[in-house]
Formats: C-alpha cells, structure tokens, sequence
C-alpha cells in the first residue's frame, strides 16, 4: 500500500501509549506515521519525563533515525560520548555500531522530541550495555542475549 495523500497531525490530538520499566526507562510515544499508511518511515512524538530514557543504548543495523528535541533538554550518548541537547537540536543517526544512541532526560521539565525512522522489512538492534539483540519484524518481534531469549530491559538498569 502507497501513501495516498499528505498526512498531518498534531501531537495533542494523537493517541498517546505509555511504556517503559518503571525504573530507569519510562516513556509516552504518539504514533503518527507508518507502514501501515502505506509510508516507508516511522514517526512518533516522544515525551521524557526528568530522569528518565526511553530505549538502552543501541544501534540499528539497517535503519536511520532522525530525532528533533522539540521542548526540554537532556543527554545524548554516542560512542563519541555525551553532550548536551536541547530546543531545537536535530540528530541524525546512522546505521551500524558508529549510529549507537541514547536520550536521557537530565532536566527538572519533560523532554519532547519527534523521531523519524526509515522502515527496514527487519529491523535488528544491538544493545552494547546488555549484550542483547533485538529482532523486530512481521513475523518475530523478540530480544535475545548470548544466553537465549532476554527481556527488553534485562541488564540495562546499570548506569552508564
């Protein structure tokens, strides 16, 4: 299926889902584009509460991300380290071990970005922290460690 006319919406008028571990990673994601709009990208609005992340540290194999901090500020960690960012800030991470990335909200006020995916039929994230490897497709959507089969947020609690 091919997208068939413009999509546009506001972030206040989407459906909000809240996910997380309740511990280190807590999130709200607004879905707003995907595959099944017939769009070739994944989009969502994100909003961090204070101290908290939404995914581990990762990397994609295949896909890009595109994520633009629209409110708020926090850390980013990149294999080059950590830095700043903030209102206005675009980030673009590439696929492969040099693309791995993390946002944590390090401020007193929520951090609200918008993150843009390129769609891949198989979208296979490696979490360095962990050592687990995430397989998110059709027909498998399961985390798996060089121990068997992983939850999603095992082993990422340390800090880092």
């Amino acid at each position: 299926m091919k997208l068939e006319e413009v999509l546009v919406a506001r972030a206040e008028d989407l459906t909000a889902r809240a996910d997380g571990n309740g511990k280190s990673y807590e999130y709200t994601q607004k879905p707003f584009a995907s595959p099944a709009e017939g769009t070739g990208l994944a989009a969502s609005f994100y909003e961090l509460a204070p101290g908290k992340a939404n995914y581990p540290y990762h990397y994609h194999l295949e896909n890009e991300e595109l994520l633009y901090i629209i409110s708020g500020r926090g850390t980013l960690r990149t294999p080059s380290g950590e830095r700043e960012v903030s209102a206005g800030d675009a980030i673009v991470c590439p696929p492969g071990p040099n693309g791995a990335h993390k946002l944590t909200n390090t401020s007193d006020e929520p951090l609200k970005y918008l993150d843009v995916d390129l769609v891949v039929p198989t979208n296979v994230c490696v979490y360095p922290d962990s050592g687990n490897v995430g397989i998110y497709s059709p027909l498998l959507d399961t985390i798996l460690n060089l121990k068997g089969v992983a939850g999603y947020y095992d082993g990422e609690d340390a800090e880092k």
